[in-house]
């Protein structure tokens, strides 16, 4: 008899591990441009784990992020709202540190997912609120948060503390060095030797990555989410010198950031080397990542997502996106509604069920992964009525899907700015706050299909178009007494 039962509960394994639910990595970067990755053009930067995540995967062409920055774009992507309803619609600090938090009646992917049986974490940058508000990411679906909560604070890669859920967690770094800060009066800008006191000793992005590690470890025999939102390749130019050496064997170009009269982050001997570094540092942690979860054996029942949250950042000193064709061919930078500022790298891996090597062009945005992750692995809990996203479940899988009706856009911030693409149609509104604008509701039109570098404004030649997509632009903004955007309040 006890072999019996033995022999029915080996036959029962199987059957067990395929009903259970797929893990879930979601790999956010910071500042990311469209063209650094290897697998998206770049030629300058070695991203091979990202690289070998799209042959493995979906590549997406037409991807966009929530908002033109960091909170806002964050907030579309926790809550499926797009920046006309969401309730974070710009950068907003508050005191004694942290952003704008979102309240406790929004919902998250991260409660979503809670009730369908998953363990959540959140290992990075949060920005969604800070740790004694409703926006604390342990109020917000997640079970386990490592990393910064402030937005302001993960600008340095070397501080005195992160956070680890709600208890501060000290590192190794004495003196902790600033964000922002100058080379010392009189202190020589050629000589390497000045820019040491930038370097600190315990990097925060080894730590985040050693507890996302641990938290996939820990919970390989459960399903888990894992939302790793890193702070690279965001400035200041902070990176280990170890990653640095390959860079300077290229003997760039590459003249000091020396923060001159003040404006900037903290001064580098090698910018250009430094921001490669970087990158190249992020793809390293996201290949530990993936071996892990390779010799765990859940690379087949795991779906990875990679993206970043706007484009490359207009801090040319810093970042010479000329140099590294960072968001070619696209015009506009961070901050921006054109395509530079918000059309982002997208790749989704599942083996078995996302064809490898494979392309789309189908116009995705971040409102759309509450509902696509909740299509994705079968979930009985329905996202909220009220969101804007859509599931793009079968376009992932290979499925048709009919194209979406438009994608909506505003951003009080960098002098206002609204934007709507439908079919190969973009409509954009720039400087809606600029006093000297004498023209705030001028829209733009653009022929993306023809004209990707938004070049050849079409307005005047196209009324019916244009009124179309002005109509979807009243229509999409809601009043936010946050975040007033007084010409269509």
């Amino acid at each position: 008899m006890k072999r019996f039962i033995a022999l029915l509960l080996l036959s029962l394994v199987p059957a067990l591990a395929a009903a259970k639910k797929p893990n879930i990595i979601f790999i956010m970067a910071d500042d990311l441009g469209w063209s650094e990755l290897g697998s998206y053009g770049q030629k300058k930067i070695k991203t091979p784990n990202i690289d070998r995540l799209a042959k493995e995967g979906m590549r997406f062409t037409s991807n966009y992020s929530g908002n033109a920055v960091c909170a806002p774009s964050r907030c579309v992507l926790m809550t499926g709202k797009h920046p006309g309803h969401a309730i974070v619609r710009n950068n907003k600090s508050t005191k004694p540190e942290g952003q704008h938090p979102i309240p406790d009646s929004e919902v998250t992917i991260g409660e979503l997912l809670q009730k369908e049986g998953y363990v959540t974490g959140a290992f990075g940058k949060w920005g969604l609120g800070n740790t004694w508000s409703t926006g604390n990411p342990t109020k917000q679906g997640f079970n386990r948060f490592f990393g910064y909560n402030c937005q302001a604070h993960a600008h340095s890669y070397y501080p005195a503390t992160l956070w680890s859920d709600n208890e501060l967690y000290k590192l190794n770094n004495k003196p902790p060095v600033p964000g922002h800060a100058s080379l010392p009066k009189g202190a020589d800008s050629s000589d390497p030797r000045s820019y040491d006191m930038f370097k600190g000793q315990d990097y925060a992005p080894d730590r985040i990555n050693d507890r996302a590690l641990a938290f996939i470890q820990k919970n390989k025999d459960r399903p888990f989410y894992l939302y790793y939102p890193t702070v690279i390749p965001h400035v200041a130019l902070h990176v280990p010198d170890e990653e640095l050496k390959p860079y300077l064997a290229k003997k760039w170009n590459d003249p000091p950031f020396t923060r001159g009269k003040g404006y900037g982050y903290t001064p580098h001997f090698t910018p250009r080397a430094a921001y490669a570094a970087m990158i190249t540092r992020m793809d390293r942690y996201i290949g530990n990542i993936l071996n892990l979860v390779k010799k765990l054996g859940l690379e087949e029942n795991t779906i990875v997502v990679f993206t970043s949250d706007n484009g490359t950042t207009h801090l040319k000193l810093e970042v010479d996106y000329d140099f590294f064709e960072s968001v070619k061919p696209l015009r506009g930078l961070k901050g921006s509604l054109y395509e530079g500022g918000v059309r982002v790298p997208l790749i989704v891996k599942w083996p078995g069920k996302v064809k490898a090597g494979s392309s789309s062009d189908y116009r995705t945005g971040f409102e759309d992964w509450m509902p696509t992750l909740l299509d994705l692995v079968g979930a009985k809990t329905q996202a909220p009525r009220n969101i804007d996203g859509i599931s793009i479940a079968p376009e992932i899988l290979g499925k048709k899907q009919p194209a979406r009706k438009f994608l909506y856009r505003e951003f009080t911030g960098y002098g206002g700015q609204q934007a709507v693409w439908m079919g190969d149609w973009k409509g954009v509104r720039q400087n809606m706050l600029r006093k000297n604008n004498k023209t705030p509701l001028k829209v733009e039109l653009y022929n993306l299909k023809k004209d990707i570098s938004e070049s050849d404004d079409v307005a005047a030649k196209n009324p019916e178009v244009l009124a179309q997509i002005q109509k979807i632009m009243k229509a999409q903004h809601t009043f936010s007494s946050d975040f007033p955007f007084k010409p269509i309040d």
